[in-house]
């Protein structure tokens, strides 16, 4: 193992032998002799996050883990380092509120719709807030099995949504935009950041994952781009299929090749 490798590993093993602690990144270089500047670099490019954003990740990781084993939010905020539970609510980083993450959604209401497209049908899900869920499939059935084991504590309500609706097929028309349609999902720090690239790609445009790991800071974390592609829970709205591989492949898409291949093809024609 290298030397630099051997430093990333042990830089790592201090913060996760310190979960709920802050550790400052002058104290994390004084633990594995490097200067403070070259190991926030080369922990960056290792993992796709700063040392403190890892720390962070592993405390939401913690709240995540508390709430769905039954824990009470200002329990599990408390239990996992955050000095308020206002803090956590600053950062955002369920998107949906902690108590509604607890439980799959669990006294929460989610309006949903279906309709056929050029694509195939499409499952649009909300919350008050914003789209929480965006499928693309064949059957029907199997859209609404995936939206119900998602949010399996959820009142879920079909009922039509025609703005959303409207917005969708026209973007799939190639004549509209789903930039400024408002989002309510949730991720970690990591796919937030590559979820936010995503949105930021043109129509009609590609980015390769190594270019979108090199946009958030992180080049060496291609695989966990690609991951963080698979993990987008609202198709469309965040471009994962603006995302290619290097030598020209389209890479993976959770909706199938063929829809990856269809929607580039309208864009490119409508750019």
């Amino acid at each position: 193992m290298r030397p630099m490798t051997q430093i990333l590993q042990k830089a790592k093993a201090y913060l996760d032998a310190r979960r709920g602690e802050r550790v400052t990144l002058g104290e994390l270089a004084q633990a594995v002799a490097a200067s403070p500047f070259h190991l926030q670099r080369r922990f960056k490019e290792a993992f796709g996050v700063s040392p403190r954003g890892y720390q962070d990740a592993h405390r939401v990781e913690s709240v995540k883990s508390s709430l769905q084993n039954g824990s009470r939010v200002t329990d599990a905020v408390f239990e996992a380092g955050y000095g308020s539970v206002s803090r956590f609510y600053e950062k955002r980083h369920l998107g949906m509120k902690a108590k509604h993450y607890r439980a799959r959604g669990k006294g929460q209401r989610i309006s949903y719709c279906t309709f056929p497209t050029s694509l195939g049908t499409v499952l649009l899900a909300s919350t008050d807030e914003g789209l929480c869920a965006v499928k693309i499939g064949t059957e029907v059935r199997r859209l609404k099995s995936l939206l119900a084991e998602e949010f399996s504590a959820a009142e879920l309500a079909e009922e039509s949504m025609p703005e959303f609706e409207a917005k969708v097929r026209a973007f799939i028309a190639g004549e509209g935009s789903l930039a400024r349609i408002p989002l309510d999902i949730r991720g970690t720090v990591f796919q937030r950041r590559v979820w936010e690239a995503l949105r930021r790609i043109p129509r009609g445009s590609t980015r390769t994952y190594s270019d979108i790991a090199r946009e958030i800071g992180a080049p060496a974390a291609v695989r966990a781009v690609g991951s963080a592609c698979g993990a987008n829970p609202v198709a469309l709205v965040v471009p994962c299929h603006r995302a290619v591989r290097r030598d020209g492949g389209l890479g993976g898409y959770e909706w199938g090749l063929g829809v990856k291949k269809r929607l580039l093809e309208i864009e490119k024609r409508r750019k």
